[in-house]
């Protein structure tokens, strides 16, 4: 899955994955093990509301590179 990103339509970080969630816009979420619970649990929320797979990584610093950004990510939403 990881792979995928860097080439997938994508939205990186915590305002961008939720407006592309209620727009539903997002086809899977990718949520950061080590991400604050207060910071991930609204996009938790609304993916299960909506019924968005939600896939967890074990590290934002992963997340992050994966995205080709130097800096961790807490949530990466791949696009429909």
């Amino acid at each position: 899955m990881l792979e995928q990103l860097k080439n997938s339509k994508k939205s990186v970080g915590l305002k961008q994955s939720l407006k592309a969630i209620q727009a539903d816009k997002v086809k899977v979420c990718i949520i950061a093990k080590d991400a604050e619970e207060r910071i991930t649990r609204r996009v938790k929320e609304l993916c299960e509301k909506k019924s968005i797979e939600i896939i967890y990584i074990d590290e934002m610093k992963k997340l992050g590179k994966a995205c080709g950004i130097d800096v961790g990510a807490s949530v990466v939403c791949i696009l429909k």
